[in-house]
């Protein structure tokens, strides 16, 4: 194979991961779309959706370790499609639920087949592209992450407005599942064909004692808690709180995620020229998650208080728009220091997934 088709075949594979992550927060959003007419259907209170909302992410969380263990003992084209098969077959499965504990259960489901995407997604662009070229495709994936949210909001607030809860998750279910035929046929199964595998890796004790584990893990955490509020409440927030229609809130509710998407795409590609001209990777990393971070916390609490709609709204995409610069070059951070520890396999690969998706 040529550079240029290897070039080519690399490429491929992240427009499909970009599509698959696409599909993973359309999918893990459109519960929150639904959650204004679920609450009057099956008599929720703000307790019990809390629950259903949050199902998703115990069981995201806790299996990122097992996942670990899996791309590390076995080909991850196959561990990817398995999670994939089983989220979107939990999606459809949603909309057949008639009862708290049926949701529930789908939820749970769901976060389980999710679970694969961080440590499979984080392996494969370290073993397709060197360090001082991951912002690119790191930034495309972390654009899937964004338009994935845009769009469940979006086009699942239409589809919920016209067709309904229940088709929603059983169409978008079902409809995820053309993604597995590209894959399994461009992704290649041979796992030495993209890098060769080298044993050994840090143990626990040794990722602990470094800094940039707790920088990372603190810096993912304050990301956290308003990337879940963003990704679980905003539906409800726009129509209980700001009083929009389910329209309205398919409108302007994407339209965070849209700046979000713009701004990831434009901070990796940024980062990764500033890189080529002669900057060093890691400070440049830290400059763009930073400064985005920073921003970030001084535009989101403003969008609370204030009373006018179209400002909060304003202050609401400018917040955004800082959190997806953040996001853009946060992840290569951890990666490129990973580079030096451990090369994308062994015990510190699956350790660090887990301490990401925490």
């Amino acid at each position: 194979m040529t550079t240029a088709q290897r070039t080519s075949s690399r490429w491929a594979i992240v427009v499909l991961l970009f599509l698959s992550v696409c599909i993973n927060y359309v999918d893990r959003g459109s519960l929150s779309v639904a959650a204004p007419i679920l609450s009057d259907e099956f008599s929720l209170s703000p307790r019990r959706l809390g629950y259903l909302l949050s199902a998703f992410f115990w069981s995201y969380t806790a299996l990122q370790l097992v996942v670990g263990c899996l791309v590390d003992r076995y080909d991850v084209k196959w561990v990817y499609a398995g999670g994939f098969l089983l989220w979107s077959l939990a999606m459809a499965a949603t909309g057949l639920a008639n009862s708290f504990v049926a949701l529930f259960a789908a939820r749970v489901y769901l976060g389980i087949g999710e679970s694969v995407f961080l440590p499979s997604v984080s392996r494969i662009v370290v073993r397709l592209f060197p360090p001082e070229r991951r912002g690119l495709p790191n930034a495309l994936v972390d654009v899937g992450t964004k338009i994935g949210p845009a769009l469940s909001i979006y086009v699942g607030g239409l589809l919920l407005q016209h067709y309904g809860w229940r088709a929603l998750f059983i169409g978008v279910g079902l409809a995820s599942l053309l993604w597995l035929a590209p894959w399994v046929l461009s992704m290649p199964s041979d796992r030495g064909q993209v890098e060769e595998a080298r044993p050994g890796g840090p143990g626990i004790l040794e990722i602990l004692a470094r800094r940039e584990t707790w920088g990372t893990s603190l810096g993912m955490f304050s990301l956290g808690y308003v990337w879940v509020f963003l990704l679980t409440w905003l539906p409800s927030y726009l129509v209980q709180e700001r009083n929009f229609s389910v329209d309205q809130m398919a409108l302007f509710g994407s339209m965070p995620f849209w700046g979000m998407a713009i701004a990831s795409l434009s901070g990796g590609w940024a980062s990764d020229h500033w890189i080529a001209r002669g900057g060093t990777a890691t400070q440049v990393r830290k400059t763009f998650a930073v400064s985005g971070r920073l921003l970030c916390a001084a535009l989101m609490l403003p969008a609370a208080l204030v009373a006018d709609q179209s400002l909060s709204m304003g202050f609401l995409i400018s917040s955004c728009v800082s959190l997806g610069i953040f996001t853009s070059t946060f992840g290569p951070l951890p990666r490129r220091w990973r580079g030096r520890m451990q090369p994308a396999n062994g015990r510190g690969f699956k350790i660090l997934s887990a301490i990401w998706a925490v």
